[in-house]
C-alpha cells in the first residue's frame, strides 16, 4: 500500500507537470462505445487498424444475450450507456424501435447490402450479419443406426425420433425463440400449439441455453457425449465443428435440416441520447466494412450482409445457406411474442 501511494503521488506530480507545459488546445481523445450481447468477437488486429485510421477509441460491454441486451437499453433509452447498440436481431427489432431506441443514419456502405437484410426503411438500425437456426444432426449418429434422419419439421414428431430432440427454451435462449417462431412460421398462429404438444408427446427435451443443448446434450458437438442426435442449433456449426476439430477433419460431421431453417438478421444501431454522434456513425461504417464483414464468419460463425465480403473457404465448403428459409414480420413478432412465450410456457413446462 506504501508503494502504491508513493507511486500514485509522483504520478500526480508528472501529470500537474505535463499539464501545465500542454498546449491550451489540446484536445481530449475521441471515444465510442459499443454495446454487445456476449456472444460479439472481432480479431483484436481490425480493431486496431479502425482504431488507429480513425483516431477513435472503442470500449466493448458486453451485456448478456440478446434479450437483456435489448431489455437493458430500453430500461435506460434517451440516457444510453454507450453509444452504438450490437445485436438486437428481428425477433426483437419491432420492440426497440418502438421504445425509440435508436436515431436514424444511412452509412453510404449500404449500397452494398442487398434489400432483403433492410428491414427499418427508416434506417434507425443497420443490418450487419445474418445466420440461420436449424435442427442439426449428427449424421454418425444415424448411419450407426440405420435409421435415416428427419427431413422436416413435421417429421420431428414421428415416433421414430422419439427422445432424440433437444431445444432451447424460447424465453431465456435466442435460438430457442427462433426455432418457436419457425414453428410458427410453418404451422400458423392455430397449429404452432397442436405441433408443440407433439413434439411433448414425443420426448422432446427442453434445456435453457444453447451451450447446454449443444455441448452438453448433443451428440454431435466435437466427438461430444451427448445423447441427442438432434438439436436446435446453426447452419453454421458444421463448418464449426470442422474448424475446431483436433485433428483437423476433411468432412463435416454434422448437417442441418434445411426445411427447419429461421433466418436471423443482427443489426447496429446509434443509441438514442449519444453525445458521440460522429464516432458512432464511424462506427456503424467499420461494422459493415469489409474487414470487418469479412472478419465475422470465422470469430463469430455467422454471414456477412456485405455483398462485396469474401467467405473463408470452410465456410464455402460446409456451412450451409437455406435457399428458402422461414420467417415472421417483426411487427407480428412485437404483437405476439408474449403471448406465444406465455402458451409455450403452459405448454411445456408446466
Amino acid at each position: 500500500m506504501r508503494r502504491a501511494t508513493g507511486v500514485a503521488i509522483v504520478a500526480a506530480l508528472l501529470s500537474a507537470c505535463t499539464a501545465q507545459s500542454s498546449t491550451p488546445d489540446s484536445s481530449p481523445p475521441r471515444t465510442v462505445t459499443l454495446i454487445t450481447h456476449d456472444s460479439f468477437d472481432v480479431s483484436k488486429s481490425v480493431l486496431r487498424a479502425f482504431e488507429a485510421q480513425t483516431g477513435i477509441q472503442v470500449t466493448l460491454v458486453p451485456t448478456g444475450d440478446a434479450g437483456q441486451e435489448v431489455n437493458r437499453a430500453i430500461l435506460t433509452a434517451g440516457n444510453p450507456e454507450g453509444d452504438v447498440l450490437f445485436g438486437i436481431d428481428n425477433s426483437l427489432l419491432q420492440a426497440g424501435l418502438d421504445a425509440n431506441l435508436f436515431v436514424p443514419y444511412a452509412s453510404p456502405r449500404l449500397a452494398q447490402v442487398p434489400g432483403a437484410f433492410q428491414l427499418d426503411p427508416q434506417h434507425r438500425v443497420t443490418p450487419i450479419d445474418h445466420a440461420d437456426v436449424c435442427v442439426n444432426v449428427d449424421d454418425a449418429w444415424f448411419a450407426a443406426h440405420h435409421v435415416p434422419p428427419p427431413s422436416s419439421l413435421a417429421a420431428l414428431a414421428d415416433p421414430a425420433y422419439r427422445d432424440l430432440l433437444v431445444v432451447e427454451n424460447p424465453a431465456t435462449s435466442s435460438p430457442g425463440l427462433a426455432f418457436l417462431l419457425a414453428t410458427v412460421a410453418a404451422e400458423g398462429a392455430d397449429g404452432w400449439q397442436s405441433y408443440w404438444s407433439r413434439l411433448r408427446a414425443n420426448g422432446v427435451t427442453v434445456v435453457d441455453g444453447w451451450e447446454r443443448a449443444y455441448y452438453g446434450e448433443f451428440s454431435g458437438a466435437g466427438g461430444g457425449h451427448g445423447t441427442h442426435p438432434l438439436v436446435v442449433s446453426y447452419a453454421t456449426d458444421p463448418a464449426a465443428e470442422v474448424v475446431f476439430s483436433k485433428p483437423r477433419l476433411d468432412h463435416a460431421p454434422t448437417s442441418i435440416i434445411v426445411s427447419t431453417c429461421y433466418r436471423q438478421i443482427e443489426f447496429a444501431g446509434i443509441l438514442a441520447g449519444t453525445t458521440h454522434q460522429a464516432e458512432a456513425r464511424a462506427l456503424i461504417d467499420f461494422l459493415l466494412s469489409r474487414p470487418f464483414q469479412e472478419d465475422v464468419p470465422l470469430k463469430m460463425f455467422v454471414y456477412p450482409v456485405a455483398s462485396d465480403a469474401a467467405l473463408p473457404d470452410v465456410f464455402q465448403k460446409y456451412a450451409v445457406l437455406p435457399p428458402d428459409p422461414l420467417s415472421l414480420d417483426p411487427a407480428t413478432i412485437a404483437a405476439n411474442r408474449g403471448d406465444w412465450l406465455s402458451r409455450w410456457t403452459d405448454l411445456m413446462l408446466r
